[in-house]
């Protein structure tokens, strides 16, 4: 199959016809390892998950000083998130995969909620034009084509 030829839109297609495969056949040994994973992945935590060092130091490994959608520091804002650019809740396969994260702040998290890629440019596209540039240096276009193998 040649990715090359499709759009953003098709590719996502694509990714949610093989979720679909893979969302079946998750083990036991799956679910410990995401739980795992989980706490880790928590820069802030929350109720169910610790703050860890080593989530702290990726997210300061992989991340500036600003936050890559609105520019405000993190130190200003409340801190930095580790947040799934395809939404864990729809691509539950992708959830530990490292190209799967980026470090944005809590509010530019909160507003993408778990919108599909394509919806959260064009929500940006409508509501942050100016941002829509620094969105897509983001788009995980290369994760999505690596799902064919």
């Amino acid at each position: 199959m040649n990715l090359e030829d499709k759009d953003l839109k098709d590719l996502f297609k694509l990714a949610d016809r093989i979720g679909r495969q893979h969302y079946h056949k998750l083990t036991q040994q799956d679910l410990i390892d995401y739980k795992a994973f989980d706490r880790w992945r928590y820069v802030n935590g929350d109720s169910e998950c610790g703050t860890t060092p080593e989530s702290q130091l990726w997210a300061k490994e992989h991340s500036d000083a600003h936050c890559p959608i609105c520019g405000t520091k993190f130190s200003e804002c409340g801190g930095r998130t580790i947040d799934h650019k395809l939404p864990r809740s729809q691509y539950p396969w992708l959830a530990m995969e490292f190209q799967n994260f980026w470090v944005i702040c809590r509010a530019c998290n909160q507003e993408k909620g778990e919108m599909h890629w394509f919806e959260y440019e064009h929500y940006i596209l409508i509501h942050h034009p100016d941002r829509l540039a620094d969105v897509q240096l983001a788009c995980p276009t290369q994760l999505l084509k690596s799902l064919k193998s």
